[in-house]
């Protein structure tokens, strides 16, 4: 109520209209949640004592308490537990496979000394994503959204060839987010309601892990610096927060604009593993992001300018000779 009050006020005071008032708020949302996503690297650095796995069991563990306790508090618990059926529980509980062997990867390569790397694979997520739409959705490509989807591709066969191997940890990230969104788009519940089905899937073998863990002395939790501790059990609402202002957001905001907010993160990232981190940038890897980065920005004027065309240039109207 009092969010709401203060919202209509900003809404009076500045004269916006409603649309514009709630598309404003929208995109500080959808703003801060990938600004947040961006900074994970920092957030996860700080967790180095433990290891990768324990660290994604307890991202898991963590986010299924908190998800359960936001469900309840707003009295949507029933609502999941109606909504199951064998396909629901099926589609989620491959999603919640794949977030988990993204969230896995990820918190191991930013460990490992590879936030660049990991910033590689959020850049051609959304060139991924269309060759999916393409191959399960059979979606079909406009002809110039071709030129940069091949331009990645010759960006990455470059790093690999620059590299010495394929930039695995970077395609094994594009893959999974763009086959956990595939599923996502495709999938009927709201999205709380998912990740909370999602984390649940892979709730049991992530605890049993923490407890095997335990029981044979190589836990991090309550036995390394009182930091990592807190920080693993602060992983739920680090991990639920900016989705859940993306999914508000979301909501309120066109996607186009949402197609050209998604760079934030993987900028963010990519500046923090070059000048926070000192990760070496030479030349040859330079040319292999700068052909991925070209193809990122042919990409998103031609989805602006479609989304324009279609939307705002008015179509001819037919007129028909009455004899």
């Amino acid at each position: 109520m009092i969010q709401k009050f203060i919202f209509s006020d900003m809404i009076a005071s500045n004269g916006w209209s409603e649309s514009d008032a709630a598309m404003k708020k929208g995109l500080i949302y959808v703003f801060v949640a990938y600004a947040l996503w961006g900074f994970f690297p920092i957030y996860f650095k700080f967790l180095h004592e433990a290891p990768a796995l324990q660290i994604m069991a307890h991202r898991v563990t963590w986010s299924f308490i908190f998800l359960s306790i936001l469900v309840v508090l707003r009295k949507e618990f029933h609502q999941i537990i109606r909504s199951f059926t064998k396909k629901i529980i099926l589609t989620y509980a491959i999603a919640g496979v794949l977030l988990a062997i993204n969230w896995l990867t990820y918190v191991w390569g930013v460990n490992a000394g590879f936030v660049v790397e990991t910033s590689l694979g959020y850049f051609i997520n959304p060139l991924v994503s269309v060759i999916l739409g393409v191959v399960f959705l059979k979606e079909k490509l406009r002809g110039l959204q071709w030129l940069p989807v091949a331009l990645a591709a010759i960006g990455v066969v470059y790093l690999a060839i620059e590299h010495g191997s394929l930039p695995w940890i970077a395609l094994v990230l594009a893959f999974t987010f763009g086959t956990y969104g595939l599923i996502k788009k495709i999938a009927p519940l709201p999205s709380i309601h998912g990740l909370t089905i999602e984390t649940g899937a892979v709730l049991l073998p992530a605890v049993l892990f923490l407890i095997i863990v335990e029981v044979n002395g190589s836990a991090a939790f309550g036995h390394a610096s009182t930091t990592t501790t807190f920080l693993l059990a602060l992983s739920g609402i680090i991990t639920a927060i900016p989705l859940i202002l993306f999914a508000s957001g979301a909501q309120l905001v066109p996607l186009t604009t949402i197609g050209i907010l998604q760079y934030i993160a993987p900028t963010i990232q990519f500046l923090i593993g070059v000048f926070i981190y000192d990760e070496p940038l030479t030349p040859g890897r330079l040319i292999g992001f700068s052909m991925v980065w070209i193809a990122l920005i042919i990409f998103t004027i031609e989805g602006y300018s479609h989304h324009y065309r279609v939307n705002h240039i008015p179509k001819p109207v037919e007129v028909k000779n009455i004899s």
